[in-house]
């Protein structure tokens, strides 16, 4: 009798569980089903600002691309009348009406945005060999300061290198649509010499300056440069920058270096 009631238990907890995997099964398909093929399909094609008629955006599978070299391109889903962009997060815009040649969304400010679909192949050309391209331009910089003071001669050498490390930073397009803005970080290397002799030398990276930069603004900021200031009896003292790109936000850290070779950072 024992067994039998085991035997039952056991045959009742197997069946809750095939119950529930099918359920969960049935909502992973219902969530699946919410994209809405049809609108995505219709959203198939290059867009422009019906005033002005310039190209907004290409839609192409499941991406839109954007005229901008700079803006990279970003996957999209329509849920429940909802534009959803994949971009460092997800962000929503509420569909306010979509036909075949017309599109019309409400961007982060809450204005109506029209676009229609261009029929002019012409526009195509807005997006060939469209690859994202930093604003700065990557460029090797090299600097040398030569000072003299009390019969001593001090050479100071500072060298920007660029890397291929991307700082993404989101910014918005004139239809209120956030983008992805392609930047390149920087390494710069700083060495003091006092006559033949090195007294220091060393590369400097944007994470030797993270404690100095708040936190949710640490992420979009570049290691710009690291320019000489002043020199006194104790130490040379450089500043080093590191802004937003494209904002007037920017932190200046000051990089002091000892005779003795040792380096201190302080704002």
């Amino acid at each position: 009798m024992k067994t039998s009631i085991s035997t039952t238990v056991i045959l009742l907890v197997l069946m809750f569980f095939a119950a529930g995997c099918a359920n969960k099964s049935k909502q992973d398909e219902r969530a699946l089903a919410q994209e809405d093929v049809k609108a995505k399909q219709l959203l198939q094609g290059i867009w422009l600002n019906e005033d002005e008629e310039d190209v907004v955006f290409k839609v192409q599978n499941d991406t839109i691309y954007y005229p901008d070299s700079t803006s990279i391109p970003v996957y999209f889903k329509i849920v429940q009348d909802s534009l959803i962009l994949q971009s460092s997060s997800a962000v929503k815009y509420s569909i306010v009406r979509q036909t075949e040649h017309l599109f019309e969304f409400k961007n982060q400010y809450g204005d109506v945005v029209r676009l229609v679909k261009s029929d002019n192949p012409e526009n195509e050309f807005a997006f060939m060999r469209k690859q994202p391209v930093a604003l700065n331009q990557n460029s090797l910089i090299k600097r040398d300061t030569v000072i003299n003071v009390d019969k001593q001669r001090y050479h100071l050498y500072v060298q920007v290198n660029p890397t291929t490390y991307k700082i993404i930073k989101n910014t918005y397009t004139d239809e209120g649509v956030e983008v992805g803005n392609v930047y390149y970080d920087n390494i710069v290397h700083i060495s003091v010499y006092n006559g033949a002799s090195k007294l220091f030398s060393r590369d400097f990276k944007k994470s030797d300056f993270q404690k100095f930069i708040p936190q949710q603004f640490y992420a979009q900021c570049i290691l710009s440069d690291i320019v000489f200031d002043h020199l006194s009896s104790e130490r040379v003292t450089f500043k080093a920058y590191l802004p937003i790109p494209d904002s007037t936000t920017s932190y200046v850290i000051k990089v002091n270096i000892t005779y003795e070779g040792k380096h201190e950072l302080s704002v």
